[in-house]
């Protein structure tokens, strides 16, 4: 999608502190971090978000689930934990309408926020 800022970073448009990069997803690191590391995960799908996945999009889900656990270990992340989040929809608050996941992690979140 030609307005879309996450495609837009992926294509190299828009600059990124990029973290890591395979055939699925590009992760690259948040502007407005929430916590002391939080990446973006983004799809080199574009997608408007999971509910836009169909069965043929398993072994492409498959794909960015794997780079996460490749992230979280890459980062140094297994040790104390980390969050993965993907928000879904107005009420999740989803800013961006590119299926992606947020990788939280650095300190204590909290049992309120699942």
């Amino acid at each position: 999608m030609s307005d879309c800022i996450f495609c837009k970073i992926i294509k190299g448009e828009i600059p990124s502190s990029k973290i890591y990069e395979d055939d699925y997803c590009y992760a690259f690191k948040d502007i407005a971090p929430q916590m002391p590391v939080h990446i973006v995960v983004a799809a080199k799908k574009h997608l408007p978000s999971v509910l836009e996945f169909t069965e043929e999009d398993m072994a492409f889900l498959g794909g960015i689930q794997l780079a996460i656990a490749k992230i979280a270990r890459q980062e140094g992340l297994t040790e104390n934990g980390f969050r993965v989040i993907n928000n879904c929809g107005k009420d999740a608050k989803q800013s961006v309408p590119h299926i992606h996941y947020h990788i939280l992690a650095g300190g204590d979140m909290g049992e309120k926020i699942v």
